[in-house]
């Protein structure tokens, strides 16, 4: 499948869907609409691993404004959160390579992502107030991810973070120098391409539906369902007790 503004790359299991719309990365309606066409390939074809990063200077700089007014609104809106629904259903781990500026629509996308690895020239923030919108996803995310006096902080203020901030705020996974990000993404990326991807993704379909539930004990029966009668039910969770008993290397049959 041949795309203008991003690329799609799937190998044993790892999708890398790169954007490439230099020099900023600017997400406009035609480039989330590859987007939400890759990731709808991706269905059923046994991805464990999504991982998104970018070519240039900027990660991405965020959605066109241009596109944002009047009855595009819409539109965009639809065809941009249609990347992350996507993402829920498709259900493999996803990691964030970040190697700039991901800022607005780009900082929604980074941080959606389980993982994420930053260089340390990245900046993250979503001013969008400061052109009278809020950012949705944002406003989804954030409270769950960081304190809420903090999140609601650089929503209404717009403020840009660096890296080692948003670190230690939680948004980010790990920081490392420029030239070493590549590196470190493909070495995260190598340590979760080694286990089992049915055991991945019930895993993490067990952190969702427990952050889905207020009452802690209606959010563990959910787990527990998952764990009993998904995981424990599968060759996987035998295949990695029994070798773990048995001192070796365990073979996955959902590699």
């Amino acid at each position: 499948m041949a795309f203008e503004h991003i690329k799609l790359e799937v190998r044993d299991g790892l999708a890398t869907l790169t954007l490439c719309r230099e020099p900023l990365n600017v997400l406009n309606i035609a480039m989330m609409a590859e987007m939400n066409q890759a990731l709808d390939s991706l269905m059923g074809q046994g991805v464990k691993i999504l991982l998104i990063k970018a070519e240039g200077k900027a990660f991405s700089a965020g959605v066109d404004v241009g596109e944002h007014l009047g009855d595009q609104a819409s539109q965009m809106i639809g065809t941009f959160h249609g990347i992350f629904r996507r993402m829920d259903a498709l259900g493999a781990v996803s990691v964030a390579s970040v190697q700039g500026a991901a800022l607005g629509g780009g900082c929604e996308l980074a941080v959606y992502c389980d993982l994420v690895v930053a260089s340390q020239k990245a900046k993250l923030g979503q001013p969008e107030i400061m052109v009278g919108v809020f950012p949705p996803i944002a406003a989804l995310v954030f409270p769950r991810q960081i304190g809420l006096k903090k999140a609601l902080e650089l929503i209404v203020t717009g403020d840009t973070i660096g890296a080692q901030e948003a670190q230690s705020l939680g948004l980010v996974n790990q920081v490392v120098p420029p030239e070493e990000l590549e590196n470190a993404t493909q070495a995260l990326v190598g340590k979760l391409m080694n286990l089992s991807g049915l055991v991945l993704k019930l895993t993490k379909k067990a952190f969702v539906q427990g952050l889905k539930e207020s009452d802690t004990e209606d959010a563990l029966k959910k787990i527990e369902k998952v764990y009993l009668e998904e995981l424990m039910t599968s060759h996987d969770a035998e295949e990695g007790l029994k070798a773990f008993l048995e001192k070796r290397r365990p073979v996955w049959q959902e590699k």
